[in-house]
């Protein structure tokens, strides 16, 4: 098993590095990220022992069953699921560092109250719905602009960049469009230099089109079932989308 693991690690880190020399981008501008959803913490450990540092789940439920097993193993832990305001508790609890997958006002207000209560501050990205997919989260392009000058006004909130899941499409080129347009949307936001907002972070690419992502100047590469292997349970079981973080 942690043979298996450790195997699949050097194999996305060799795309990584392939993709990047392509590109003609250095190694250290792209993020390994591993989605841990439905795996074991036992799992999870051996890529972390491995020298993976960045993990992230797609469910608070999994976040709470995992904490205490995981705590001890130096790690930075995002989120990546759709988040309902009525978990923002539990994210800060268990010591999320980044939340990827903030899409709507009302949440960024209520985490802002709640990070104020706690004398907090997190990092969060924006997610775009670069699809125009009914089934994915995410704000509409034509509306992040917005979005990010309204979350901007909220002081414990750290915008680093944008994330986005892409069309799910054997189309390498319908695929890279959707990365294209998170690109452009960043370079629009960075145009419009709005205070206290940083824009370093472009989270998108999975196992299945991550050089594609990386071309396009993804910093953060989201790999699950390719380092862990096919999970036991139908992503629909832990994913309130019709896509999957792979």
């Amino acid at each position: 098993m942690s043979e298996t693991i450790e195997d699949n690690l050097h194999i996305i880190r060799n795309r990584i590095q392939q993709a990047c020399q392509k590109s003609h981008r250095s190694t250290s501008e792209v993020k390994l990220l591993l989605a841990t959803k439905t795996i074991p913490a036992e799992r999870i450990k051996i890529a972390l022992q491995a020298g993976q540092t960045l993990i992230a789940e797609n469910k608070i439920q999994e976040l709470k069953e995992k904490y205490e097993a995981l705590k001890n193993s130096p790690h930075e832990n995002h989120f990546i699921g759709h988040l309902q305001t009525n978990k923002i508790k539990d994210l800060l609890k268990y010591e999320v560092t980044c939340l990827q997958s903030l899409d709507r006002l009302d949440l960024a207000e209520k985490l802002h109250q709640r990070l104020c209560f706690e004398n907090k501050k997190l990092d969060v990205l924006i997610q775009v719905n670069t699809s125009g997919e009914e089934s994915k989260f995410g704000v509409r392009p034509d509306e992040a602009l917005d979005l990010v000058q309204k979350v901007a006004r909220l002081e414990t909130l750290q915008i680093q960049g944008l994330m986005t899941i892409g069309l799910l499409s054997a189309e390498t080129e319908k695929v890279r469009r959707c990365f294209q347009l998170l690109k452009n949307i960043q370079q629009q936001i960075i145009a419009a230099n709005i205070p206290r907002v940083t824009m370093k972070e472009l989270s998108m690419g999975m196992s299945g089109d991550m050089e594609t992502a990386i071309e396009e100047g993804a910093t953060i590469i989201r790999v699950g079932t390719a380092v862990f292997g096919q999970r036991p349970t139908p992503d629909s079981y832990y994913w309130n989308e019709s896509v999957t973080v792979q």
